[in-house]
C-alpha cells in the first residue's frame, strides 16, 4: 500500500470543534486514558447500548440501527464518561428532546445508517467534554490513512468488555471501497459507506461500539470520517469494519442543525489511491462451483470484471 499524506483543508471552522487536549497519542493502546476522545458519548437505557459522538453543545452523531427497537424517550446520554462501572467524575448526563433518523434509511442494506439525537440542554465544553470536527462534503479518505475507533463494546464476538469496562481505541486503516466490495460484494458496499481495519483480522469495533465515532488526526484538529454501523462478525480477517461516511451528509445535517452549526473541514489525501488498482479475484466463485451457482459472479466482481466475461 503506497503511504499518503492527508491535507487538511478548512472550508467552515468551528474553533472549538475536534480538539482533544490531553490525547498525545501516536500508536494503538486498549485502555484509553480519560479526555483523549471527549466527543465520545455512551447512549444508555437501563445499560450502554450504542456509541455516538458530540458535534455541538446540543448535538449527538449516532447510527440509525441504534433505534430500531429503542425509544428516544427513554434513553439517557452521557458524555464525558470514562468507564461503564465505578467513579466518572467527569461525566454529565442529558436525555433526548429529538430523534432524526435519516429519511432514506434501510435497516436491510444498512444505507444511510445515521442519526441525529438534540439533548434536553446544552453542555458546557471541557477538556473530557468537546465536540468532533466533520468532514465537508468532497472529502477524500485514501486506503491506508490511519484512524481511531472508539467504544465500549465487545472485545470480540460474544465477549463483554470486562469491569470496569473501560472506554477502548483502537487503531485501523482505511480499506477502499473497492477492496471491501471484494469481501462484502458489490452491492453491499455503498457510497454512503467506508470501511477500515487490518485484512488480516484482528482489530475492529464490535457490538456495543455502534453509533460510535471513526477519527482521523490533521493539523492539531480531529475529524470523524465515520460512524460505527456494521460486519462481519468482529475482526474477521478479509472483513474490515463497515462505517457510515460522514462526509456524505454535511447537507442533511445542515438542514436539520440550523443555529450553532457543527464544524465542517475538508479532508484531501495526496498521492495515489491504492484502491484504485484492486482487482476482485473472487477466489471463492474460482475455487467453488457450488459457490459459484448459489451466488452469480456479478454480485460480486461487476465493477472490476468487463460485461464480456458474463
Amino acid at each position: 500500500i503506497e503511504t499518503v499524506k492527508p491535507v487538511c483543508l478548512v472550508t467552515k471552522y468551528k474553533t472549538n470543534c475536534g480538539l482533544a487536549n490531553l490525547n498525545t497519542r501516536i500508536v494503538g493502546g486498549q485502555d484509553a486514558p480519560a479526555g483523549f476522545w471527549p466527543w465520545q458519548v455512551s447512549l444508555q437505557t437501563s445499560s450502554h447500548f450504542c456509541g455516538g459522538s458530540l458535534i455541538n453543545n446540543q448535538w449527538v452523531l449516532t447510527a440509525a440501527h441504534c433505534f430500531k427497537s429503542v425509544s428516544a424517550s427513554g434513553v439517557n446520554v452521557v458524555l464525558g464518561l470514562q468507564t461503564l462501572q465505578g467513579s466518572n467524575p467527569n461525566s454529565v448526563s442529558r436525555t433526548v428532546t429529538s430523534l432524526i433518523v435519516h429519511p432514506d434509511y434501510n435497516s436491510v442494506t444498512a444505507d444511510n445508517d445515521i442519526a441525529l439525537l438534540q439533548l434536553s440542554s446544552p453542555v458546557t465544553f471541557n477538556n473530557y467534554i468537546t465536540p468532533v470536527c466533520l468532514p465537508s462534503t468532497g472529502s477524500s479518505f485514501y486506503s491506508g490513512v490511519n484512524t481511531w475507533v472508539t467504544g465500549w463494546g465487545n472485545i470480540g464476538t460474544g465477549v463483554s468488555l470486562p469491569a470496569p469496562q473501560n472506554l477502548q481505541e483502537v487503531q485501523v486503516p482505511i480499506v477502499g471501497n473497492r477492496q471491501c466490495k471484494c469481501s462484502y460484494g458489490a452491492s453491499s458496499i455503498t457510497d454512503n459507506m467506508v470501511c477500515a481495519g487490518l485484512l488480516e483480522g484482528g482489530k475492529d469495533s464490535c457490538q456495543g461500539d455502534s453509533g460510535g465515532p471513526l477519527v482521523i488526526k490533521q493539523n492539531n484538529r480531529w475529524i470523524q470520517a465515520g460512524v460505527v454501523s456494521f460486519g462481519k462478525d468482529c475482526a474477521l480477517p478479509n472483513y474490515p469494519g463497515v462505517y457510515t461516511r460522514v462526509s456524505q451528509y454535511q447537507t442533511w445535517i445542515n438542514t436539520q442543525i440550523t443555529t450553532n452549526q457543527p464544524g465542517f473541514i475538508t479532508f484531501t489525501s495526496t498521492g495515489t489511491d491504492s484502491d484504485l488498482s484492486v482487482n476482485c479475484l473472487c477466489k471463492k466463485l474460482a475455487t467453488s462451483l457450488h459457490f459459484a451457482l448459489q451466488h452469480p459472479l456479478t454480485s460480486f466482481c461487476q465493477f472490476t470484471w468487463p460485461q464480456t466475461v458474463f
